[in-house]
């Protein structure tokens, strides 16, 4: 086989993985599992909010005067998220939100790791596991789901539907 052949099939190969990768269905099926996460992970926090509390207490990077605020507004804002993405509506608006959170996780997680502190991650229960290297990079790795759905998600928005139901009112 020639280097031209062998340059041909890499990047036939390149081209179509990338246009696996950014196929909108990828999209969905993201969409459908970041949304799925945040629904999940605010379950827990909704109904034990006082142990919520007392998890973003120990990660001691915001002021107490703010701790039970968070505890009481943070799980209702990864609910309602959660459910736009699963449901398709405003999933731009969404996936920022839930972006921004990720991000502000992943640095409280960092921050952490890097003092040597062994605290609960407080992420899907209140004493669930202890935060680690495998907690960090798993936020990563759903950051970099959460930019795919951001730049590529186009299909099955039940938002565009209802906006031409009331264009037809």
């Amino acid at each position: 086989m020639g280097e031209k052949q062998l340059s041909y099939k890499a990047m036939k190969t390149f081209l179509f993985i990338k246009k696996l990768l950014t196929h909108r269905y990828v999209a969905i099926v993201l969409r459908f599992y970041i949304g799925g996460i945040f629904i999940y992970a605010s379950m827990n926090k909704i109904n034990y909010t006082a142990e919520f509390a007392e998890t973003i207490a120990s990660y001691q990077i915001v002021p107490h005067w703010s701790v039970n605020i968070m505890a009481v507004i943070l799980p209702w804002v990864e609910l309602i998220c959660g459910i736009l993405l699963v449901a398709g509506i405003r999933t731009r608006s969404a996936t920022v939100i839930i972006g921004c959170l990720m991000i502000i996780f992943t640095i409280a997680i960092f921050i952490n790791l890097i003092k040597g502190t062994s605290i609960s991650c407080g992420c899907f229960s209140t004493m669930g596991e202890k935060i680690s290297w495998w907690t960090f990079s798993r936020d990563i790795i759903w950051m970099m789901m959460i930019v795919h759905i951001f730049f590529y998600d186009k299909a099955l928005h039940l938002g565009k539907r209802f906006s031409l139901l009331i264009k037809e009112v």
